[in-house]
């Protein structure tokens, strides 16, 4: 690869880590061609982009960016290394929880999802129960609503027995 094919490869890297807020790298090594193709299919189903990457060009791009801090990221970029990228933070994580179900392969290496750092593949499981924002937005506004319902449903119940009550306090003195 020549130096400008590489700063090209640097420069599309810098482009795909500045417009995401979720990055997983992942060791695919192993996967021979069919599960390699399961996995990219697996992927554009969830609309996860997947992307064989060089570790000292990533590094290159994510040390690049100013606005975004990778290091913690540095310590996994070793090996082969594949990332992905997707708008939600939990989704590669199930992604590799179900395909992991017929391979072993593959293995989480370190994940960046909104500035936080995830490392190892024991972080799988935190990553896949990750909530994402209109998952957390809609939970808030439950539970928002429930002491309103809860609140109304009083009113309009007590208001039958105030009522009720009111008109047999008046029978009553007739």
């Amino acid at each position: 690869m020549t130096k400008q094919e590489k700063t090209q490869v640097i420069e599309e890297l810098q482009e795909v880590l500045k417009g995401t807020n979720v990055l997983y790298i992942a060791d695919t090594e192993g996967l021979n061609a069919q599960q390699t193709s399961d996995l990219r299919r697996a992927c554009f189903k969830e609309e996860i982009s997947m992307k064989v990457v060089k570790n000292t060009l990533l590094r290159k791009a994510m040390e690049n960016l100013e606005d975004k801090d990778f290091s913690g990221l540095f310590e996994s970029l070793k090996g082969n290394s594949t990332i992905f990228i997707a708008e939600k933070g939990n989704v590669p994580a199930k992604l590799i929880q179900t395909f992991r179900k017929k391979s072993d392969r593959p293995l989480l290496k370190a994940a960046w999802v909104d500035s936080a750092v995830f490392v190892g593949d024991t972080q799988l499981e935190t990553l896949a129960s990750l909530k994402s924002k209109e998952e957390l937005v809609g939970e808030i506004v439950g539970l928002l609503q429930s002491p309103i319902k809860n609140v109304i449903s009083a009113l309009k119940s007590g208001g039958n027995t105030i009522a009720g009550l009111v008109k047999t306090l008046s029978e009553k003195t007739e």
